[in-house]
C-alpha cells in the first residue's frame, strides 16, 4: 500500500482527497519507480482544484514531476537502484502522476537524475526551472547578447519566472521582471532583476505596436501579457511563451511580426526528446547555484498539497512547493 493524493469525478463531484492505495492499482508502464520527492505546478494546481480540464482520465494521481528510486524496471534502460527524473509526458494529467509514493510509467519518459543534483534539488528545479532554461536556450539560439538591452520576464514570481531572472542574471543579462505581487520585490532583485514593474502595465488591451522596448521576452502568462510584450519588443528581437495564466488566447495583430521582424518561440516541455532535457539540465548545472534553489523554493508534505494548490491558483504562491511525499 502506499499514499497518494486522488482526484475523483463521480456523483459526489470533483474532488482531490489523500487516499491509501494498492501497488496493483498503478497503471501500465516497465519502469516502477519508489518516488522521493514531487512539487506542485500550476497544473497540478488546476487538477486538484478542478479550475480547469487538465484531468483527462479519472481517478487520477496529479504530479507532473517526479524524482525516485527505480524499484523494478523491464526496460534495458534503467534497473532497480537507479535514480531518475520525470518531467512532464501527460503525467499527471492522463497517467498517474508524481504527487504519490509509488509511480509506475513508460520508461522513454524518464531520464537519470541529472549529475550533480540531489533528488530534492532536481525537484527544486522541476518543470519550471527546466522551462525556464527552453526559454532561455531558444533565445540564446536566437543570438542573444546582453549588449542588446533589456530582457522582461513576465509572472515574475512564480517557478518558471523566478528560474528564467535567476538564468538570465547568471548569463549577464539585464532584467526587467513583472509581477502582480510588488511585495516581492526584495525576492525579485536579489534573483537578478534589475528593476521590477507592476503587471497592470502589460495585461489590459494594447496597441498592436508601442514604443520598442525590450530585446527579448520570458512570459508564462500569455492573453493581453504576451500581447503587449510583443508590441514593445525591439526589432529582430524574441519572445518565448510558455504559460497562460491570464489566458490562453493572443489578442495580438501580425504587426510585430512583418514590421519588426520579432520571432515568437512556443515552448513546449512536456514532449521534449530525452537528449535536449538533459542537455538543458547540464545547463541548469552549470548556471543554478544552489543557495538560489533555497530561495526559490520550499518544502510541504504530501496532505498539504491540498491547501497549498488553493493558495497556487489564488497567486499566493512564490517560487517552487517541493513535496516530500514520504512526509
Amino acid at each position: 500500500m502506499f499514499k497518494a493524493i486522488l482526484v475523483k469525478k463521480d456523483d459526489q463531484g470533483y474532488r482531490a482527497e489523500l487516499a491509501e492505495l494498492d501497488e496493483a492499482s498503478l497503471p501500465e508502464g516497465d519502469v516502477k519507480v519508489r518516488v522521493l520527492y514531487s512539487t506542485l505546478n500550476y497544473k497540478d494546481g488546476l487538477a486538484i482544484t478542478g479550475k480547469g480540464p487538465v484531468v483527462r482520465n479519472f481517478p487520477m494521481v496529479p504530479g507532473i514531476d517526479f524524482a525516485g528510486e527505480v524499484i523494478e524496471s523491464s526496460s534495458p534502460d534503467f534497473k532497480a537502484g537507479d535514480m531518475v527524473l520525470l518531467n512532464g509526458w501527460g503525467v499527471g494529467e492522463g497517467h498517474w502522476g508524481g504527487l504519490s509514493q509509488m509511480a509506475r510509467v513508460k520508461a522513454e519518459w524518464l531520464i537519470p537524475l541529472p549529475k550533480g543534483f540531489t533528488a530534492k534539488q532536481a525537484l527544486a528545479i522541476g518543470t519550471a526551472g527546466y522551462t525556464a532554461m527552453l526559454c532561455v536556450m531558444a533565445l540564446q539560439s536566437h543570438g542573444l547578447k546582453p549588449s542588446d538591452g533589456e530582457v522582461l520576464v513576465t509572472g515574475a514570481a512564480g517557478g518558471v519566472g523566478s528560474f528564467a531572472i535567476a538564468l538570465l542574471s547568471k548569463l549577464g543579462f539585464t532584467v526587467v521582471a513583472s509581477t502582480g505581487r510588488l511585495s516581492e520585490e526584495n525576492y525579485l532583485k536579489q534573483l537578478g532583476a534589475s528593476e521590477v514593474i507592476e503587471r497592470t502595465a502589460l495585461s489590459a488591451p494594447g496597441k498592436p505596436l508601442a514604443k520598442e522596448r525590450w530585446a527579448a521576452v520570458v512570459d508564462s502568462v500569455g492573453s493581453h501579457t504576451l500581447a503587449n510584450a510583443c508590441a514593445q519588443t525591439k526589432s529582430d528581437g524574441a519572445v518565448a511563451a510558455c504559460g497562460l495564466a491570464q489566458g490562453m488566447d493572443f489578442p495580438s495583430s501580425v504587426a510585430p511580426f512583418i514590421l519588426r521582424g520579432i520571432t515568437l518561440y512556443g515552448i513546449n516541455s512536456v514532449t521534449v526528446a530525452r537528449a535536449k532535457r538533459i542537455a538543458a539540465y547540464e545547463q541548469l548545472s552549470k548556471l543554478i547555484d544552489l543557495k538560489t534553489l533555497d530561495e526559490i523554493s520550499h518544502e510541504i508534505n504530501l496532505e498539504e498539497s491540498l491547501k497549498y494548490a488553493q493558495e497556487l491558483m489564488a497567486g499566493n504562491i512564490r517560487g517552487r512547493v517541493i513535496v516530500n511525499v514520504n512526509q
